[in-house]
């Protein structure tokens, strides 16, 4: 399995290249690009010279994380989700990332379980649609909060499943699952090439519908039966990559060679009982 670096992991004080650079140093085979931080690259770099770094390192672009909210959305916020796809797709190109995560949106109102797939469904085939001229998948990523619209495994599996696309998968997060009660039972009958980007990350000790991503904690330092959903991959037969993301406060305090080199060794210590660390 390859280990992976999602940059919300030092969100804070860092910067593309400084995660790289560091990444590239310990060893990690593979970065989830935030577009924040895509964007602020670009005020300094060019594409081509991101293309270059990866063309010369060891490490290599997984997917861009993330087009937000892109359910229940006016006409000026639809344009700019297509912007920012395009854009994406357009960069994906250059430096050969193939992956764009895409998220529900949150606060929606009294609309149906019904209503709700049936707009996610659809927004996310008019989005798949575009990404496959780019030969793009998208990753639906389910968020464990009581309020976001889509918040559970077999919901957003259900999903997923229905659009029917070869380039729809899903984002499995360990906390978003934990969070909201999702069962393991699901993940159990789940087909794992529709588990396009997994995420691994603990929590805090708290009541369902509760933990908010502050609440996160290195692999094997919190409450997430991790164990049980790694022997469950394994079981599925999935073990394509492996990506520590986490937006915890204190992390982002620490200097981040520090925390690069923490989420490394944590997500080994975690996996490594279950799959072979490439």
């Amino acid at each position: 399995m390859k280990i992976c670096f999602n940059q919300a992991t030092t969100m804070k004080n860092s910067t593309l290249e400084k995660d790289l650079e560091l990444c590239e140093k310990h060893g990690y085979d593979l970065i989830e690009i935030r577009l924040d931080k895509l964007q602020d690259y670009l005020t300094r770099n060019t594409v081509n010279d991101l293309a270059d770094f990866f063309a010369e390192s060891k490490i290599k672009p997984f997917a861009f994380n993330a087009l937000e909210f892109i359910t229940f959305r006016n006409e000026k916020e639809n344009e700019e989700i297509l912007n920012n796809l395009n854009f994406l797709c357009q960069v994906g190109q250059v430096i050969n990332c193939k992956r764009i995560v895409v998220v529900p949106t949150f606060d929606i109102g009294d609309y149906t379980k019904t209503e709700i797939k049936e707009e996610s469904v659809k927004k996310i085939t008019e989005l798949a649609m575009i990404a496959k001229q780019f030969d793009v998948k998208l990753a639906f990523e389910f968020v464990g909060y009581p309020y976001c619209s889509v918040n559970r495994f077999e919901q957003a599996y259900d999903i997923v499943q229905t659009v029917g696309l070869d380039n729809v998968g899903i984002v499995l997060d360990c906390f978003h699952f934990h969070a909201m009660g999702s069962r393991i039972e699901d993940l159990k009958v789940a087909n794992p090439d529709k588990i396009f980007i997994f995420h691994i990350d603990d929590s805090e000790d708290l009541p369902m519908g509760a933990a908010r991503d502050d609440k996160r904690l290195w692999p094997g330092d919190g409450a997430i039966n991790i164990d049980g959903i790694l022997s469950t991959l394994r079981d599925i037969g999935y073990d394509e990559m492996v990506s520590i993301e986490l937006f915890r406060p204190e992390y982002w305090d620490w200097e981040i060679e520090k925390t690069i080199k923490t989420g490394k060794e944590k997500t080994i210590d975690a996996i490594s009982k279950y799959f072979i660390v490439q």
